[in-house]
């Protein structure tokens, strides 16, 4: 069987980034960025107060109370060049610039608020409720690098440094195809023999939380020429696809057999466990890269763990391996077949970590209230309880 680290290497080994391209803020969220974004100007560009309140000279409320001449009030907007002298104050709103000459502002709750005199009961040192000019970043600092995913955050510094547009790696558009005739349309009737279609709900949901745009196609039946056509239709609109089911050794298997024939998209045995029977390829006159997963919940969850989500990460040029782990120690024993490296789903708490009861690869609600995967090596098949192990957090 192929080892977990020469699947995902061939598969990163394909799938290439998507070409940047320039878009306004609003369609940013969640785009990584293509270039360094820089400061134009200085932020503030100015100094300004920090709160509403009387811009002073320190020096003027040494021996307090004190009071002092109002000569005007500075607005957040005001643009006229103003000044104070020696026993002057101005009223001053938040975000104002500060009047030349000011060297602090004092809050208006130590004073008595007036309007043409101000008495001011508390001292301020210099520099006080002041946003000096370049207090955040310098004109040419670089506020944001390629790579970085933007967010609520990353968004306002773009705007703050007055950019409208930038140029980003998009997030990609991931189909998600789910295939079996016994699989049924939550919140319709069961026949016999059916279950409600849970995967494609799941790995679409997988595709949003690894930052990416998926979409469901909804279930096909056990037809390879249906399965094709509906996988034609999609392509249109797809920089990849994720298929699950149909790719075991059995009869009924719509993926391999519409697939296989045309020699693009290999099946192969991983030694892993779940998810030991993988499919991966390109199809489409565009190359789109195509996951083929097992169709057992479990399985084809933790395949979109090991091997979708980082190729997902290189489609956005950000850093692409396995996930990263931490290592915990287990409460229970755990049991692995041999040659293949098992994904224990388990409940991580500080740095002990507990296998979840119901291991089987169709058992969706013990990986419901999983929060971690813990590692069982290809060469171990017993772990002893209290053993030191690799976890994957999820």
């Amino acid at each position: 069987m192929k080892p977990v680290e020469r699947h995902l290497a061939d598969i990163l080994g394909t799938v290439r980034p998507l070409a940047p391209l320039e878009v306004d803020l609003e369609r940013a969220l969640g785009t990584v960025l293509a270039e360094d974004v820089t400061a134009p100007v200085s932020l503030p560009p100015f100094d300004n107060s920090a709160m509403d309140g009387y811009a002073v000279r320190a020096g003027d409320v040494v021996n307090v109370p004190v009071s002092l001449s109002v000569t005007e009030d500075v607005a957040a907007g005001d643009g006229a060049l103003r000044a104070i002298g020696s026993g002057m104050v101005a009223r001053i709103m938040t975000g104002a610039p500060v009047p030349a000459g000011a060297d602090a502002v004092v809050p208006v709750e130590w004073t008595d608020a007036g309007r043409t005199q101000v008495t001011i009961h508390k001292q301020v040192q210099p520099g006080n409720a002041i946003r000096l000019i370049g207090e955040d970043v310098r004109a040419g600092d670089v506020v944001l690098r390629e790579g970085t995913r933007i967010g609520a955050a990353q968004l306002g510094i773009l705007a703050g440094v007055g950019r409208r547009r930038v140029r980003v790696r998009p997030q990609p558009r991931v189909v998600v195809l789910s295939t079996g005739a016994e699989l049924a349309e939550p919140g319709t009737p069961l026949g016999p023999g059916q279950i409600w279609e849970s995967n494609s709900f799941m790995l679409a949901a997988a595709v949003r939380e690894a930052g990416a745009e998926g979409f469901r196609a909804g279930a096909v039946t056990d037809d390879p020429n249906r399965f094709l056509d509906i996988l034609d239709a999609q392509l249109l609109r797809a920089d990849a696809v994720i298929t699950s089911g149909g790719v075991s050794m059995g009869a009924y298997e719509p993926v391999k057999e519409a697939l296989a024939p045309l020699g693009r998209v290999v099946f192969e045995k991983v030694a892993m466990q779940p998810g030991m029977p993988q499919g991966f390829g390109l199809v489409g006159d565009d190359n789109v890269p195509i996951f083929t997963l097992p169709g057992n919940p479990v399985s084809a969850f933790v395949s979109f763990v090991l091997f979708v989500r980082p190729a997902l990460r290189q489609m956005q040029g950000l850093p692409a391996t396995l996930p990263e782990t931490v290592r915990a120690t287990t409460t229970a024993p755990l049991h692995s077949p041999p040659g293949r490296r098992s994904f224990l789903r388990a409940i991580l708490t500080g740095g002990t970590v507990a296998p979840v009861h119901g291991q089987g690869s169709h058992q969706l609600a013990a990986l419901a209230s999983a929060n971690a995967l813990v590692i069982v090596p290809e060469d171990v098949t017993v772990l002893a309880e209290g053993a030191t192990v690799e976890v994957i957090p999820l």
